[in-house]
């Protein structure tokens, strides 16, 4: 059950938010094995001063359309999963909205899955 958070500037349609949420449940779908319906995404949008981030770390050129994806999720991916949805998020949010592959930085945060209660105060996969 990966729980998605986005964040980028404010400023964006609607439409580009949808594109956003879209492409990165997609690749989840493709590359991380992620059932039907398992969609948690929260977009977190920021005005320029409340968004800091060096335009030009690992040599990587960096815009304003800087889009952080972090995702908590079970710790059950192998590292060629793992590159593999890097590569298709990248794609995907080229595609649409038309992000640059320098602008999508991913953060993948792994947890038991135990760590996890979708309602009614229970470990749903204890």
């Amino acid at each position: 059950m990966p729980l998605v958070r986005i964040s980028l500037r404010r400023g964006k349609s609607a439409a580009h938010l949808a594109a956003l949420r879209n492409g990165i449940y997609a690749a989840m779908r493709e590359t991380f094995n992620v059932p039907e319906d398992d969609r948690f995404i929260l977009i977190h949008q920021h005005d320029a001063e409340e968004f800091d981030c060096d335009p030009h770390y690992l040599g990587i050129a960096r815009s304003d359309d800087l889009v952080i994806v972090q995702i908590t999720c079970n710790n059950s991916r192998t590292v060629a999963q793992k590159q593999a949805f890097y590569r298709c998020v990248a794609e995907k949010l080229a595609a649409d909205p038309g992000l640059r592959p320098e602008d999508v930085f991913i953060n993948l945060l792994e947890t038991a899955k135990e760590n996890w209660s979708f309602g009614n105060g229970i470990a749903q996969y204890a």
